[in-house]
């Protein structure tokens, strides 16, 4: 006989509002065990509103939200025992070292693996014996991200876990997190860096002013893909209406931007064919911000996560924000 076994993270319609301000609209969502899935947004577009929602930090003003089948919010408790979290920004105990911190944590967590905890401060090159005044931000996310993975925890959320550490240390993060999900564990991971996305996720999903506007593979979502391109003339810039795979053009006195999809070449053919003379032509990928408004145009601005905010600090300062 089959047991239909529910998704680690289930949600549906959920919401959230701040007064007039919608933070989160009517989320539905599933993520099943052992998946790796990625919320990938601007700042300010819901990601972590979503995450405080999961976790029960925050009331829904609508909708539902379950972990391991059970409400997120009502059996916190249970759920908790479940999970690791790492927040953005953790606010930790000045006074403790970085080993009794960890040795805290543990214990209120109740699960660690101590000889994976060890392994980690060496990867991760932590000097535990530091206070924690002390630390940088980038150490203070390392202690988090330890405290975190040594639990082995069936599901990690992860609220921009990379904020603060150096490129050779994102890149150990990265290791890490490929070996949590090779052992089967989940990963819910929200950031605004396409590239740690792309590195890490099996889905992807994108927020924009609080909608789940797409979810897919990478594969699926290969449209967002593009290359910004930025041209100095010595005289006016050419006119690019019309010209294959370029779009959202931006020009000034002697100087263009555009982005570029696909084969560069009916653009170069199309500076080539213009009355100015090239002078610099510089191509990178563009950001995430820049991907959005391409895509799906500016928009209204929106202060639901900064209002949403109003719990950063709040659910920082508590132990659930302690990457428990």
């Amino acid at each position: 006989m089959l047991v239909d076994v529910p998704p680690v993270i289930r949600t549906r319609a959920l919401t959230k509002r701040f007064g007039a301000t919608v933070a989160l609209e009517r989320l539905d969502l599933d993520v099943g065990a052992g998946e790796v899935v990625g919320f990938l947004g601007p700042n300010g577009a819901g990601k972590t509103t979503t995450i405080r929602l999961l976790l029960g930090l925050l009331r829904a003003s609508a909708g539902s939200a379950q972990l391991f089948g059970l409400d997120s919010r009502r059996d916190a408790v249970a759920v908790h025992r479940r999970l690791a979290y790492v927040p953005g920004e953790a606010t930790l105990w000045p006074g403790l070292t970085g080993a009794e911190t960890l040795e805290f944590l543990a214990r209120l967590h109740g699960s660690v693996d101590a000889a994976y905890r060890e392994e980690l401060i060496e990867r991760f090159d932590f000097h535990p014996a530091t206070r924690v005044r002390a630390y940088s931000k980038g150490n203070r996310q390392k202690l988090s991200l330890i405290a975190a993975l040594a639990t082995r925890a069936e599901l990690l959320v992860l609220d921009e876990p990379t904020a603060g550490l150096d490129p050779l240390m994102e890149e150990v993060f990265r290791q890490c997190a490929r070996e949590a999900a090779a052992r089967g564990q989940t990963i819910f991971l929200s950031s605004h860096i396409l590239s740690e996305v792309e590195a890490l996720c099996d889905r992807v999903g994108i927020l924009r002013a609080g909608r789940l506007i797409e979810i897919g593979t990478l594969g699926d979502l290969r449209h967002l893909s593009a290359v910004t391109v930025e041209v100095t003339f010595n005289g006016p810039a050419p006119e690019l209406a019309g010209v294959a795979g370029v779009r959202a053009v931006s020009c000034e006195p002697g100087r263009l931007r555009c982005q570029v999809q696909g084969s560069m070449s009916a653009l170069v053919a199309a500076l080539a064919a213009g009355e100015s003379e090239v002078v610099q032509l510089l191509s990178r990928e563009p950001s995430l911000e820049e991907l959005f408004l391409a895509h799906y145009g500016a928009g209204e601005g929106r202060a639901g996560e900064g209002r949403a905010g109003e719990g950063r600090a709040q659910s920082s300062r508590s132990l659930a924000g302690h990457a428990l």
